[in-house]
């Protein structure tokens, strides 16, 4: 028999992160990690010290919303060594912001009234084996985005999820053609500082490494 796939829960909220432990607990497929070792005299359990030493394939996000502190959750689980596969479990999630989701390495995204031990269970495992799961009820809404995005739509919604204005959607246009910062100035009647400014901003504000990121991302997120 496989070795139960090693699964830490990750959650703002500890009603959230109970709940969803006991949901997995259920499925003898899976073994729990503590986020951080156990306190007290169950520190010296050698089945506690065994667990904590593991480091998960699949970390499982589960949040009410999804926000600037979720997102930022949900990158530094990916950023960690073991590069685990995520799951993020939302009470809410609108299309754009699970297509952000997707974007910064989400494997699996659940709504969490539909993320019932079984569901969450088969999410969890064909995550660790590289697979892809989306709920039901988002997949026509995230096709629809995809579908629908254009160098010229916008979305108007405030926050980390709320894509790119129309002067940051021409420039990253722009350097997606291969143009230089002097070209797409002169094309935008920008000045050069302004351009240069532009895509700092977009950097920063999705934390990617460079420009060639930032097209890859936007593409990958239906922005462009």
């Amino acid at each position: 028999m496989a070795e139960p796939v090693p699964v830490r829960v990750v959650a703002l909220d500890p009603v959230l992160e109970a709940g969803t432990l006991s949901a997995l607990g259920l499925n003898a497929q899976l073994r729990t990690v503590p986020t951080a070792a156990a306190d007290g005299p169950s520190a010296q359990d050698p089945a506690v010290q065994d667990t904590a030493s593991l480091a998960p394939a699949v970390v499982v996000l589960t949040v009410d919303r999804f926000g600037h502190a979720e997102l930022e959750l949900l990158r530094a689980a990916r950023e960690t060594a073991a590069r685990p596969a995520v799951v993020l479990v939302a009470g809410e999630l609108a299309a754009a912001d699970a297509l952000h989701a997707l974007a910064a390495g989400a494997r699996a995204l659940l709504l969490r009234r539909e993320a019932d031990p079984a569901r969450l269970g088969e999410a969890v495992l064909a995550a660790a084996h590289g697979d892809c799961t989306l709920s039901p009820d988002l997949f026509d809404q995230v096709l629809g985005r995809s579908a629908d995005a254009s160098p010229h739509a916008r979305d108007d919604r405030t926050g980390v999820v709320s894509g790119l204005s129309d002067r940051e959607r021409a420039v990253l246009q722009m350097v997606a053609e291969g143009h230089e910062t002097s070209e797409i100035a002169t094309h935008l009647a920008y000045s050069p500082r302004t351009v240069t400014t532009v895509l700092h901003d977009i950097t920063q504000r999705f934390r990617l490494r460079n420009r060639a990121h930032a097209v890859a991302y936007a593409l990958r997120a239906g922005m462009l």
